[in-house]
């Protein structure tokens, strides 16, 4: 978790405080990045143990102003194990512009990440943010928080930072394409191809759903998973 948090800020994915990492240690338990300190300057005991409903179990320093959507997150997805929330520069532009990442431009992307939908915003460190993201958590491994940053999650820390590295590679390719004025998505057999691909590159794990045009993510209202994490924060605040 440390060397992730020096990756991040050395790539100009975080600055000053910013973002959050997580990583389950078992069925019970996470280890969380604290609050307030810059990911280029942690070390291992500034790390936070928190059980899933958020209480600390061991660590000197406060978790995470943003732990309910890492709670969120391990909840509705029990296969992943590992969390990564950055602000890299080119993807946060396109979710500053209101535009998910969405289209099959890349076929790599296609494999790795299938679509980047975009959330609507809500306020970092309040019930909004993960009453946003929630509709989306269980169908995509990552995903662009409007006016924020993204969010991307897999089966260890490591392939969870990872997929942020393609997130932010696969904004700078689209933005070349919105530059020059003109995209070519993959379509008809080539893309239904690369769908086939995909399945079965993620059949061993999480298997979110196939690029698309449709922005996903304005949706209204809370479910009993958000509701529930929200009420067991407030009762350990």
């Amino acid at each position: 978790m440390v060397l992730f948090g020096q990756m991040l800020h050395q790539r100009g994915y975080v600055a000053a405080t910013d973002g959050n990492l997580s990583a389950r240690l078992d069925d019970d338990r996470i280890v969380v990045t604290p609050t307030g300190m810059s990911k280029s300057m942690l070390r291992a005991s500034d790390m936070v143990v928190v059980d899933l409903e958020g209480r600390r179990l061991a660590g000197n320093r406060n978790v995470s102003s943003e732990l309910a959507m890492h709670l969120l997150i391990y909840q509705l997805r029990p296969d992943v194990k590992g969390i990564v929330h950055a602000h890299p520069p080119t993807a946060t532009g396109f979710a500053a512009a209101g535009l998910p990442l969405n289209q099959p431009l890349v076929c790599e992307v296609v494999i790795g990440l299938g679509s980047i939908p975009l959330a609507k915003y809500g306020t970092p460190g309040t019930p909004e943010l993960s009453d946003a993201l929630e509709p989306l958590v269980p169908q995509y491994d990552a995903i662009l928080m409007s006016n924020h940053g993204v969010v991307a999650y897999a089966d260890t820390l490591h392939h969870a930072y990872m997929k942020m590295e393609t997130v932010e590679h696969f904004a700078q390719i689209a933005l070349v394409t919105h530059l020059l004025g003109r995209q070519q998505p993959l379509e008809g057999e080539d893309l239904e191809k690369l769908k086939l691909a995909r399945t079965r590159y993620q059949r061993a794990s999480s298997a979110p759903p196939q690029p698309c045009s449709i922005v996903a993510g304005n949706h209204r209202g809370r479910s009993h998973a958000n509701a529930s994490i929200r009420s067991q924060l407030k009762a350990n605040s």
